[in-house]
């Protein structure tokens, strides 16, 4: 599991959402690289390139050490990346919404309750951004869906409606970000388990064949 214990770099590991940004951080002088694909929450890559894709690709294109992102919340998925070319991975849905998060128990109790399909990418004119199902994503949809400029999508944003959502827990008018990942999860968890849990599941499936995964 030692490969996938991040150490602190010592210039910086940018989060590239594109193979060939990867490129232009090495050249940079960066001492490592995460590669997040679309499946992730909050702000994304416009080309909606998958963490499947995106990952053998930024291998491909570099040799520094790869973080793999983006819809990583299982030691399955931490396994698959390793396999893809990955060195480490980076997990946040699955902490956000652990019993040690600071975002509030009502954007953790919804997000566990979320379905496939229950996020969206929107906000492309500004900087697209994986969005929960409610109220703010229906504003935004329909904005967009009549041609709203981009100076409109800003007002419609306003400030602080990350934390109006996620952290002070307004559910209608607060902006809610979270992985596709979040509808695999049912139940708030502690950091302990969850890493117990990412560990023991990518140490098991090292010594024997995978099967079909089964999320308890």
């Amino acid at each position: 599991m030692d490969q996938f214990i991040a150490e602190p770099w010592n210039k910086s590991s940018p989060c590239s959402k594109q193979f060939k940004f990867a490129i232009k951080c090495e050249e940079a002088g960066v001492d490592a690289i995460v590669a997040e694909g679309f499946e992730a929450g909050g702000h994304n890559g416009r080309e909606e390139t998958t963490t499947l894709c995106l990952i053998p690709q930024v291998r491909r294109a570099t040799s520094l050490p790869l973080i793999a992102a983006g819809g990583i919340g299982t030691g399955e998925a931490m396994l698959a990346t390793m396999i893809l070319g990955a060195e480490g991975v980076q997990t946040g849905t699955r902490f956000a919404l652990a019993e040690e998060s600071s975002a509030h128990i009502n954007f953790k109790q919804y997000c566990l309750n979320l379905n496939e399909g229950d996020t969206r990418l929107a906000l492309k004119k500004l900087a697209p951004v994986r969005l929960v199902k409610g109220d703010f994503l229906d504003a935004v949809l329909t904005a967009e869906a009549t041609g709203a400029s981009t100076d409109e999508l800003r007002t419609l944003l306003g400030r602080g409606r990350a934390k109006k959502g996620i952290f002070e827990g307004d559910l209608s008018a607060g902006e809610l970000e979270i992985g596709q990942i979040a509808s695999l999860f049912r139940k708030i968890e502690s950091v302990q388990d969850i890493m117990s849990e990412l560990t023991d599941t990518f140490n098991k499936l090292l010594q024997e064949p995978p099967g079909p995964l089964r999320i308890k």
